[in-house]
């Protein structure tokens, strides 16, 4: 089945038109979208999105570009909002160097709140990681030396040695439109190397629209797009391409039950 495991329904682009944004995933064969908490003042839209759809699951975090904003944010407060039906991960959380939005020591204490509610828990981390490689691949071994936890590298992009040591520790990897783009020979060798068995795929919408599409606005009916870009780059027949990560998303996302046949 076709899963969209990255999306951002609850964002203003989609104020106009949310009901017919996720009517069209449907009719794109889009079985299944992860509805993606980016801070705690749009969880209860977040949550309600997936409250409303039985084809929506949804996570709980916070972005580091809002970490400045979380700064009294808990492992506890992630663990409590987590029992919620349909709550599947922990995340949006990471590091972003690029724009700095957060002071960096906020951003990474804050992930590391994040990061035990995964260990507490057991679901998955969604970890967003942007021109932070070294500091992320610290923060990555020193708590899995605390204590294991399952996570997932959302949109990478970033370079082949993180990549590596991610992969070591477990991490499952997303795939994005960005692999698509004309420029981003560098991802594409990346993903080329990626373990087979944890690549999923995503559009991050309404951001990073993959070709054809690119400079409009993004969303899930897009999301075939980057799994035939997957399978180019991986040398796959769409068909195994579809299994692969049907079944990396199921191993990853295990709250979520699997429907019969896919």
């Amino acid at each position: 089945m076709l899963i969209d495991s990255h999306v951002n329904l609850h964002a203003p682009q989609f104020d106009d038109d949310r009901d017919a944004v996720i009517a069209r995933a449907r009719e794109a064969g889009v079985g299944l979208m992860v509805e993606i908490s980016d801070k705690l003042s749009t969880f209860e839209a977040t949550h309600g999105l997936a409250m409303a759809h039985p084809d929506i699951w949804c996570t709980v975090g916070a972005h580091p570009h809002e970490a400045k904003d979380h700064t009294d944010l808990t492992a506890a407060r992630l663990v409590e909002l987590a029992g919620r039906d349909r709550v599947v991960g922990i995340g949006e959380c990471g590091l972003d160097f690029h724009y700095d939005f957060s002071p960096r020591d906020v951003q990474a204490a804050v992930f590391r709140q994040h990061i035990a509610a995964a260990r507490q828990t057991g679901l998955p981390l969604v970890v967003h990681t942007r021109e932070a490689d070294a500091v992320m691949g610290d923060i990555l071994e020193e708590e899995m030396a605390i204590g294991p936890f399952r996570f997932l590298m959302h949109c990478y992009t970033s370079g082949a040695e993180l990549a590596e040591k991610a992969a070591e520790l477990g991490a499952w990897f997303s795939v994005s439109g960005i692999a698509t783009f004309k420029a981003a020979g560098d991802v594409r060798e990346v993903i080329a190397a990626m373990p087979a068995d944890r690549i999923i795929v995503e559009t991050d919408c309404p951001y990073l629209a993959p070709m054809p599409h690119r400079g409009r606005r993004n969303e899930p009916a897009y999301v075939g797009h980057v799994l035939d870009k997957l399978a180019e780059i991986r040398g796959w027949a769409r068909e195994e391409a579809e299994a692969r990560t049907t079944d990396a998303f199921f191993t990853l996302f295990d709250r979520i039950p699997r429907p019969a046949g896919s």
